[in-house]
């Protein structure tokens, strides 16, 4: 593990701590028995019943527990270990079976050589990847034959955009390159889930990637696309200035040319 990912592992670490404590993760909530799926994921995955499924990046595990709760023999993984030690005292505590692994995505294939009829990931994945070729490789390669790829992200369009306090819906602010640059530094206030909260680490190394890169990665690493699609809600209030809708997506306001804000792929090994 580089240096990079070194440093982010132990901000995860921290984050992981805070997150679990924050009303954005509602823990209390999961373990009463609340999906921490989203209806996108929900539909476009389908049915999970006896499929066995890995969740690359899974942080603490309430995605991959929500699937295990839909039937599904799941397996997370994450590179960080105050993440996957709780995500398996979550498992343990609540009495769904689930396997977690820690682990560098790099690393991976070292720990686990197995494949899954599904392998899954979501949100805030693709911005602490170094490698992107390397990346759609590992996760094509746990996908078995006839198996589905899938991932739900933020757009890498809306990414470049600054979320400081002189950014307006009518008037965003560029911050970031859409093109993949290099790491990015960036300063760490909080958690995304508690801004407030104290962190020793004080700045995240990520990187971005356009859309076209990350459709071309997944299919020269022998997936096949069945479908790319983009939207103009996320999951997640990313900007100040975006607004709640009644299903809990945030949107820009009413009057205000839509945008991507969040995209998704399914693909197929055949």
């Amino acid at each position: 593990m580089d240096d990079f990912r070194r440093s982010n592992q132990a901000l995860w670490d921290e984050w992981t701590r805070i997150n679990a404590a924050s009303q954005m993760y509602d823990l209390d909530g999961f373990k009463a028995g609340r999906c921490s799926l989203k209806a996108l994921e929900l539909e476009e995955v389908g049915d999970v019943q006896g499929k066995s499924l890995l969740h690359l990046q899974c942080h603490f595990g309430l995605d991959t527990l929500s699937w295990a709760r839909r039937g599904a023999r799941v397996t997370g993984v994450d590179f960080s270990p105050e993440a996957v030690h709780l995500a398996q005292s979550l498992s343990d505590e609540i009495s769904i079976p689930a396997r977690f692994v820690c682990s560098d995505l790099y690393a991976l294939p070292e720990q686990l050589c197995e494949q899954f009829d599904i392998v899954f990931t979501s949100y805030g994945v693709l911005a602490w990847l170094s490698d992107l070729p390397r990346w759609a490789q590992i996760a094509a390669s746990y996908v078995k034959p006839g198996g589905v790829f899938y991932i739900a992200e933020f757009h890498p369009f809306a990414m470049v955009f600054s979320d400081s306090a002189q950014a307006t819906a009518q008037a965003p602010l560029v911050e970031y390159s859409y093109f993949d640059e290099g790491v990015i530094a960036c300063p760490v206030q909080g958690s995304y889930a508690d801004q407030t909260a104290a962190t020793q680490s004080t700045t995240s190394y990520e990187w971005s990637y356009p859309l076209g890169e990350v459709v071309s990665q997944l299919i020269s690493a022998g997936l096949r696309i069945q479908f790319l699609h983009e939207w103009p809600f996320v999951c997640y209030p990313m900007f100040h200035y975006l607004v709640e809708d009644a299903g809990g997506l945030w949107r820009l306001p009413d009057g205000v040319k839509s945008l991507p804000l969040e995209f998704s792929i399914r693909a197929v090994k055949e």
